[in-house]
């Protein structure tokens, strides 16, 4: 199969996009009705390649802390050339920053009414996942704001996904009789302030401790987190009884996936600010 030519990528990026604004804005989406209006404006390009190319769109948003379509699995071998059609799709296009940023803000999230415990337990991401990302020669400063990090610093998302984890903490050992166990988990982050390293302590059905790091998102499962200097080091003394606990697609139906062990062992973990002292 050839390369794909600008124009081609330039089409399924604005068709994308268009998907996109419609997923974070609650609006119908079909996926497979875009696919057919879309491979006819294509050099013969077949249902499974524009859907690796989406895939491929979907990485590149991730790098950049640009919110994504949550149903696609990131592809990061992709182009060079696809990471600059989107930045430019993103400079060109100023309204998609500001829904971004009223995606990333919203204080109008709701706690799902019903929640079937049952199911809310899935697997993580596969651990091989990623790969190394294409290098770009960028002629324009990049995006600048990072959403993904603005909607992890929301307080009102991560209090509710707290929030769920403690329901769910508690309905874990009654369910296998250890009653007394649910009694004994603490909200610490909401007793004693974030400064803790982590958010609940709770109890593992042997009785030993648990200490759990929450975080949420709206978006899928392979949203990347971001964690303090503080989280990092708790979850270093604490390694054989930190648990990250990643709740994601919360305003549909939200699932979650634990990790143990340090945060810098148990994800890819990349410095993105530093200090300098003089």
């Amino acid at each position: 199969m050839s390369e794909w030519s600008d124009p081609e990528v330039e089409l399924v990026v604005s068709d994308y996009f268009e998907m996109l604004l419609k997923e974070i804005s609650g609006l119908p989406l079909n996926k497979t009705k875009h696919r057919s209006r879309l491979i006819p404006q294509l050099n013969n390009r077949s249902s499974g390649s524009v859907e690796f190319k989406r895939q491929n769109i979907g990485a590149v948003l991730i790098k950049l802390g640009q919110p994504y379509i949550a149903g696609y699995w990131p592809l990061y071998n992709y182009q060079g050339k696809l990471e600059v059609v989107v930045i430019d799709y993103l400079i060109r296009h100023s309204e998609v920053e500001k829904l971004f940023q009223r995606f990333a803000d919203s204080d109008t999230i709701q706690s799902p009414k019903i929640l079937e415990f049952g199911n809310f337990l899935v697997p993580g991401p596969l651990e091989a996942n990623l790969i190394e990302n294409p290098k770009v020669a960028f002629t324009r400063a990049p995006v600048k704001t990072n959403f993904l990090e603005v909607e992890q610093r929301n307080r009102k998302l991560g209090f509710l996904g707290e929030e769920i984890v403690m329901r769910f903490e508690r309905w874990n050992p009654i369910r296998k009789g250890k009653e007394s166990f649910a009694d004994d988990i603490r909200w610490v982050s909401m007793e004693d302030g974030d400064g803790a390293g982590f958010d609940i302590l709770s109890r593992n059905l042997d009785g030993t401790d648990k200490y759990i790091e929450v975080k949420t998102t709206k978006h899928g499962k392979n949203t990347p987190i971001f964690f303090s200097r503080n989280e990092g080091l708790f979850s270093q003394q604490k390694s054989n009884a930190f648990h990250l606990y990643r709740l994601f697609n919360f305003e549909k139906v939200p699932q979650m996936f634990v990790r143990k062990g340090p945060l810098d062992t148990i994800c890819t973990s990349l410095p993105i600010t530093f200090k300098g002292f003089f």
